[in-house]
């Protein structure tokens, strides 16, 4: 009787857990799912929409820009509605561009797309971006895109091609909380310290450091390590406040170009889980 009673009072938990599980298990790709990460904590819009004065030019919404002009490269960032170059590609072209930054072609697709972390896309989650893509009605860029033109070398390919990823089961844990900062959010691409061969993610991961240049001036990506120079001083919701709102525990405002728009539309778990996954960074002080 005691045993009953007591696998009782534990079986809510037991069937949540399992239905967690098959949960994750079962998820297939689907169009909300893509929704929610171009528009949201995958920011796709911070460097393919058009920006005017006020912000992103929403009615032309994922139509392109030129995102960097310096002298390493001019980084254009094409129309992914069906009016652009994509809309005579296949699917599975579609993904490889944005996972391995490989053209049908051939050609490699530059930096600042951030490979570094969309090679661990899980494949539903591609699926699901590349469906939503695929959704959005064909809208013509305001103006004639140029091409990208890169004044360095690029690598034959950011690795070896990506066979198959899974992500974590869903729920507020670091473990997944780490997927959804780097793959999904490419959180660890802009806040990791830059060497030469481009964000040292074995040895600065999360040390910030990187300059962005733009209208606003100049910007710095904070250190989101558990360092003091880092996040160690900020509780929880004020850390939730800069993510979502770009708005620091003293009320001013952030600069771009995080995209705080787009992470407004994080879920409360999987902020959550984001936030909890950064408490977990190992300290590293600020890198100059």
């Amino acid at each position: 009787m005691t045993r009953d009673v007591t696998f009782r009072g534990h079986l809510p938990a037991l069937l949540s857990a399992i239905l967690m599980m098959a949960s994750a298990a079962n998820a297939e790709p689907s169009l909300e799912r893509g929704e929610y990460l171009v528009r949201g904590p995958g920011g796709c819009g911070n460097c393919h929409t058009p920006m005017g004065p006020e912000g992103p030019l929403m009615d032309l919404e994922l139509t392109g820009r030129v995102v960097e002009d310096i002298e390493p490269f001019r980084a254009v960032a094409p129309n992914l509605t069906p009016a652009g170059r994509i809309a005579g590609w296949s699917d599975a072209d579609l993904a490889k561009a944005i996972r391995e930054g490989l053209r049908p072609d051939g050609t490699l697709i530059g930096p600042p797309m951030p490979f570094t972390m969309y090679r661990g896309l899980s494949d539903d989650d591609l699926a699901s971006m590349v469906m939503f893509l695929r959704s959005l009605p064909a809208v013509e860029s305001a103006a004639p895109l140029p091409v990208s033109e890169y004044r360095i070398p690029l690598p034959p390919a950011y690795g070896p091609p990506v066979e198959s990823v899974s992500a974590p089961p869903a729920g507020v844990t670091a473990e997944y909380g780490a997927y959804l900062a780097g793959p999904v959010a490419h959180c660890m691409e802009c806040h990791t310290t830059m060497g030469p061969q481009g964000p040292m993610v074995g040895t600065h991961l999360g040390a910030g450091g990187f300059e962005f240049h733009g209208p606003w001036g100049t910007s710095v990506a904070s250190n989101l390590t558990s360092h003091a120079d880092g996040l160690a001083g900020y509780d929880d919701a004020e850390i939730a406040a800069m993510i979502t709102e770009g708005r620091r525990p003293d009320g001013s405002a952030m600069l771009p170009p995080m995209p705080y728009g787009h992470f407004k539309a994080f879920t409360p778990d999987d902020l959550a889980a984001v936030i909890l996954y950064l408490r977990s960074l190992p300290p590293i002080p600020d890198q100059g």
